[in-house]
């Protein structure tokens, strides 16, 4: 099944939050914060998530220990994913943002957000995750979002 492809709209852009950086760093998976996957500390949401895309246990020790986030991003495109991956990693991106946010200062900056978009606007053509040049799924913003609706009290 092909992805819709879905473009924003100037205006739409101008009141959402994003990109993640300076004030909303701490919405990117490039933020320091601890989250844990198969019983296993990981530095950042990235760190963990690239591990996600695959079972083996020694490539997830070596992402885990990646020295940032961008190294763990780039030596996950050197590994086959895992046979289920597109089907499986919203689910799995969506564990470990929960996670993330469930610790309180993080909490509080994610509910500070509502009711803005969060949309992660990249210059790297991630159009699955964030949006680039107006266009893009921002599966990683509605996930946010998502979470951000679950955490209102």
């Amino acid at each position: 099944m092909a992805e819709r492809v879905h473009y924003w709209s100037t205006d739409t852009l101008s009141d959402a939050i994003g990109p993640f950086r300076g004030d909303y760093a701490f919405l990117s998976n490039f933020f320091p914060a601890p989250v844990v996957l198969d019983s296993v500390v990981y530095p950042t949401v990235e760190h963990a998530y690239q591990a996600a895309k695959t079972h083996d246990h020694v490539l997830r020790c070596r992402l885990r220990d990646a020295e940032s986030p961008g190294v763990a991003k780039r030596m996950s495109a050197e590994i086959p994913a895992r046979d289920d991956w597109k089907e499986s990693r919203d689910e799995v991106m969506l564990g470990l943002l929960r996670q993330k946010f469930r610790v309180p200062p993080l909490r509080e900056l994610l509910l500070a957000t509502a009711p803005r978009r969060l949309v992660e606007m990249n210059t790297w053509n991630d159009h699955y995750w964030g949006v680039c040049d107006q266009v893009g799924l921002n599966r990683l913003g509605d996930l946010l979002e998502r979470v951000r609706e679950e955490q209102l009290p």
